[in-house]
Order: structure tokens, then sequence, then C-alpha cells
């Protein structure tokens, strides 16, 4: 709950959070875009949003940026 407000307060959209939680439950890209219907490409691309809005450079550094939200 906190880790959706807390990235909704970042500017995020919707499906920039939903794909955020998945990375944060272990999922890889593929993994993502089987559960959310999409290309593994709209993957790359909500993730790159993600980083932009977290200000950070990797999947590790925005999984421990969010899980102190968790």
């Amino acid at each position: 709950m906190y880790l959706n407000k807390f990235l909704s307060d970042k500017g995020l959209s919707r499906r920039e959070i939903e794909v955020a939680q998945y990375v944060t439950q272990g999922l890889n890209n593929q993994e993502i875009a089987d559960k959310l219907e999409i290309k593994e490409k709209t993957v790359k691309f909500h993730l790159t949003a993600v980083y932009k809005a977290l200000k950070v450079e990797t999947r590790a550094q925005m999984i421990v940026k969010c899980y102190q939200f968790r």
C-alpha cells in the first residue's frame, strides 16, 4: 500500500506502478510482459520512466529504493 503511494507521488502512471511492483516481486521483464499482456519492449519503456522518476540507474537500485515502502 505504501509503495503505491510512494510511486504515485513520484508521478508514475498506474501501469508504471504495476511494472515496478512486479520487479520488486522478482519477476523478469518477460514475466511482467506476460502477466500484463504487453510486449517486453513496453515493459522496458515503463522501467525507463520508473528509473527516471526514482533517480536510479539499475534494477537493483530501484528495488532497494522501493523496498523501504513495501
